[in-house]
């Protein structure tokens, strides 16, 4: 019986997971400033919003796009380490991490305007263009009115009935969230409504070792350009954004020189 049993068991098709498993290829790269430690990244107007973070260290800066110029910087208070960024309406929000505070500032000139306090910790932000959305490094993702500044529900990211944590820097693309997990090579794309994880993205050799040196740290960022759609991805002290593409196999391929 035991043997019959057994049998069953290796003849029987595996249950099918319900999560797509992307690799990548990609398509273009620009350079960056490596000193950025990046904790937010969009690209709004033909500029790229970047939060770098570390104590003492942490700024909320403009580039021009195109030609990769610095048009602002702002230094933020040595006391804040500075976590993800969104622009919503005709503001930038910057989140803190331990401060537990939400920076505010004017889109155009970049000047501070206030601040307020939000429950636990400060990791990714983006928007769903009616909420403000953050994590927080467990496995939930908050949704935030801006206005009343009030969380009105929070979600719990799974992936495959597991919970998901260190869900690091958002992106809304396409109805849906795309998350950093920090200390990983991945991205995770993750229904709205419910939290389920419907893809993981593997971007293992995305940074060439010859581009690493100290200090050289994780993935993180992420920005899709609304001109044309692309998605563009980066790391903490990384000297390339990546444009890339989705392909449906685990072994990563490029079609531009990686040197």
């Amino acid at each position: 019986m035991r043997a019959l049993l057994l049998s069953l068991l290796i003849t029987l098709p595996l249950p099918a997971l319900c999560v797509e498993q992307y690799g990548y290829r990609v398509l273009e790269k620009k350079p960056q400033d490596r000193n950025n430690f990046v904790q937010g990244l969009e690209i709004h107007g033909g500029k790229l919003y970047v939060s770098s973070g570390n104590y003492g260290q942490s700024r909320l800066m403009r580039y021009d796009f195109g030609s990769g110029e610095l048009e602002l910087s702002k230094q933020l208070n040595p006391r804040l380490f500075a976590e993800g960024l969104t622009l919503f309406g005709d503001h930038i929000y910057q989140l803190t991490w331990r401060e537990r505070m939400l920076l505010v500032f004017a889109k155009d000139s970049m000047k501070a305007l206030e601040w307020f306090p939000i429950p636990g910790e400060g990791w990714g932000l983006t928007n769903n263009g009616e909420q403000l959305l953050y994590s927080d490094g467990s496995d939930r993702i908050h949704y935030l009115d801006a206005k009343t500044r009030t969380i009105t529900h929070s979600i719990h990211v799974t992936e495959n009935g597991r919970p998901v944590r260190k869900l690091n820097e958002l992106e809304w693309i396409d109805g849906q969230i795309w998350a950093n997990i920090w200390r990983s090579d991945r991205i995770v794309i993750i229904d709205p409504q419910n939290g389920e994880v419907k893809a993981s993205i593997d971007l293992r050799d995305l940074l060439a070792p010859s581009d690493r040196r100290a200090g050289t740290d994780v993935l993180n960022g992420i920005a899709r350009d609304p001109q044309d759609g692309g998605i563009w991805v980066t790391g903490k002290r990384w000297p390339w954004l990546y444009k890339i593409e989705l392909v449906n196999k685990t072994r990563p391929t490029s079609v531009v020189d990686s040197r």
